[in-house]
């Protein structure tokens, strides 16, 4: 059974939070996100508090309640702090710039890449680093998966895109005998 659902979502000040019929709607300093909740999960709000709880003791209920509270935390937290990820880009020769809402990047290969920032995401360049923010959790996190699966880092020589936490085993390359 789900722990995760059992916890109360504390509501900040500043945080707008309406449910209307099915959907879940969150405002706040940094935008707005919605949620369509699922039929099995009910919502009550009151005051600074909000708790999701299961309609009935179904494996998709029992699932999608612990799910939709975790999702309507992220959306809190989006819309009042905010999502940031940092990849780091190693390797002699490779660059990347922010040109308007697109990223250009020289990785090696034998044709510049150039990606598209997608709307209701931040990018900028701090040295080595790409900094991609934002209020909604997923989106972050799968521009920056698309961006690290253009060049992922390789473990002989460390190049590639590699995300801050990251730690990338290194291998040994082949030795030469002496014979």
């Amino acid at each position: 059974m789900s722990r995760i659902g059992k916890k109360p979502i504390e509501i900040p000040q500043g945080v707008k939070v309406e449910l209307n019929a099915n959907k879940l709607t969150v405002s706040g300093s940094k935008g707005s996100l919605e949620l369509v909740i699922r039929p099995e999960v009910s919502i009550e709000i009151s005051d600074s508090l909000l708790t999701v709880d299961k309609k009935n003791n179904s494996k998709v209920a029992l699932a999608m309640w612990g799910t939709t509270t975790r999702l309507v935390a992220n959306m809190i937290e989006g819309v009042s702090k905010g999502f940031t990820k940092k990849l780091e880009l190693n390797g002699v020769g490779y660059r990347m710039a922010v040109k308007g809402r697109n990223l250009d990047f020289a990785l090696g290969f034998s044709h510049p890449v150039e990606v598209s920032i997608p709307e209701g995401l931040e990018a900028s360049i701090e040295g080595n680093a790409l900094l991609i923010s934002g209020t909604n959790r997923q989106a972050v996190g799968q521009f920056a998966a698309e961006i690290r699966s253009l060049k992922p880092v390789e473990p002989y020589k460390g190049k590639g895109f590699k995300y801050d936490d990251e730690i990338v085993r290194r291998k040994e390359g082949k030795k030469s005998s002496s014979d």
